[in-house]
């Protein structure tokens, strides 16, 4: 009981001595916030065993002391870095959540939204799960056309929409359906970049195709860079003229720098270099919001086996468990983002572990999900949360920069049925139960939709908590 009395001292004491004037019921709810931080980590076993001892009372309050002076004194944007407890079955985690300015709204739409972020601001958007929702989708199947066919299950011929019609609740409270105009009117005059793998392509093409819904001229969105661009160079992007904003698209699968050579023998040799940040064709360290992700990339077997794939300097590992890899290059990361990002500036989101669903096989050996027709109503039913997500918690919470974490590998863990499966492909040849199907990405419109349900109900919480501090 020592350290949770040293701790909740330091956390009274921090409540008072902020650098930064709060009003008397905004310093209430930090003190709580903070007392119920501190019972959580020394009440919570589940995930200490998985984290390193660095976790400590002093550490701890130090890094809260860092977040409650957290402040952005930049052009007319002013930020603070809250943070909230995430609890659920078998993981906890701390996210934090940035506030910025508050666009100009009509009372009506501003009292709407304060009811909502009353809600919001006590709860746990990732805890929940999905009910049926018969309201239309946020864009209509086959009206995107800048979808990849991949993704496209309605016009690559699936017959059944049963998909589309559930919505993600959070239990205690609501989120707000998505306002693709709203969310323009917030990244006016911004640029937003998604890194990572084709997980992440999923959550970019659906929230460019939910904005597109909204913009009433269409003819003023272009394709900066486009396909050919992805394939050569590994960039995408999107420009919304009358918005002035860009949302852009960069291929890093492990966020780490892989190697392609060949040997004199005419060999090739493909090695993961853990100890650079992969360099990317065009410069998005200065952009405004940017949601990263790696995941998926580390479950194929090169990287699983982990045999003469793994370099360090010169050190070429001649067998390495994945997990370690992956802490490895995620300390890559972070340094990166610590030396490279403005704080001040940008805003920095990671995106969890997306859940594949394969039955009876992997991608490659007969694995398949076309036959599922509803979600997972039974909790036993869901697969333990990911090693390496605790792996990303822990170093997350020792960086510089705030970072929130949109975890989502609960959420879609339950929709084993919103994969495009047999569905992958536009030719009809191609869609029978012998190939090999795709119950990794998601069909579109789907579920990547309420991902960005979560990150704008996200930006709707830090632009009021800006204002209710005015």
């Amino acid at each position: 009981m020592a350290p949770f009395k040293n701790l909740f001292t330091t956390s009274i004491n921090i409540s008072r001595t902020l650098s930064f004037p709060l009003p008397r019921s905004r310093t209430h709810h930090l003190a709580i916030a903070l007392l119920l931080l501190s019972l959580f980590f020394f009440t919570s076993t589940s995930l200490t065993n998985q984290l390193p001892s660095f976790l400590t009372a002093s550490s701890l309050a130090s890094s809260i002391l860092f977040a409650a002076n957290y402040i952005s004194p930049f052009s007319s944007i002013t930020s603070s870095r809250t943070c909230l407890v995430s609890d659920s079955t078998d993981n906890c985690t701390l996210s934090s959540v940035t506030a910025m300015e508050r666009t100009r709204m009509n009372p009506r739409k501003e009292e709407e939204i304060d009811d909502v972020i009353a809600g919001l601001s006590s709860c746990d958007i990732f805890n929940g799960n999905w009910v049926l929702d018969d309201s239309d989708p946020i864009y209509q199947p086959g009206s995107c056309p800048f979808l990849d066919d991949a993704f496209n299950c309605f016009n690559n011929g699936r017959p059944d929409v049963d998909y589309l019609r559930y919505r993600w609740k959070p239990h205690g409270c609501h989120i707000p359906r998505f306002d693709g105009r709203q969310m323009l009117r917030m990244l006016k005059g911004k640029r937003m970049v998604f890194v990572g793998d084709s997980l992440n392509r999923n959550m970019w093409q659906s929230l460019v195709c939910a904005l597109r819904e909204s913009v009433e001229n269409k003819s003023r969105i272009f394709e900066i860079e486009g396909r050919r661009e992805l394939r050569t160079r590994g960039f995408y992007s999107f420009n919304f003229v009358d918005h002035n904003c860009s949302i852009d698209f960069v291929k890093s699968p492990f966020l780490v720098q892989e190697w392609r050579s060949s040997d004199r023998r005419g060999n090739r040799r493909e090695r993961l270099r853990l100890d650079m940040i992969q360099t990317p064709s065009f410069n998005y360290h200065d952009a405004d919001i940017i949601i990263f992700n790696t995941g998926h990339w580390w479950t194929h077997q090169k990287t699983y086996k982990g045999k003469n794939y793994f370099q360090e300097g010169r050190k070429v590992y001649n067998r390495l468990e994945v997990n370690e890899a992956y802490k490895k290059a995620l300390w890559t990361w972070a340094k990166w983002v610590d030396s490279n990002i403005n704080r001040s500036h940008t805003r920095v989101f990671f995106g969890g572990y997306s859940a594949s669903h394969f039955r009876k096989g992997k991608w490659d050996s007969g694995g398949h999900c076309h036959e599922e027709r509803q979600p997972v109503t039974n909790d036993t039913q869901l697969k333990p949360y990911p090693l390496m997500m605790k792996i990303l918690e822990s170093v997350i919470s020792e960086m510089k920069t705030p970072v929130f974490y949109l975890n989502i590998t609960r959420m879609t863990g339950y929709r084993k049925d919103g994969h495009p499966s047999v569905y992958r492909k536009p030719n009809a040849h191609q869609r029978t139960p012998g190939i090999i199907q795709d119950c990794s990405h998601w069909c579109l419109p789907g579920v990547p939709d309420s991902w960005n349900e979560l990150f704008y109900a996200t930006y709707l919480l830090s632009h009021h908590d800006l204002s209710s501090n005015h």
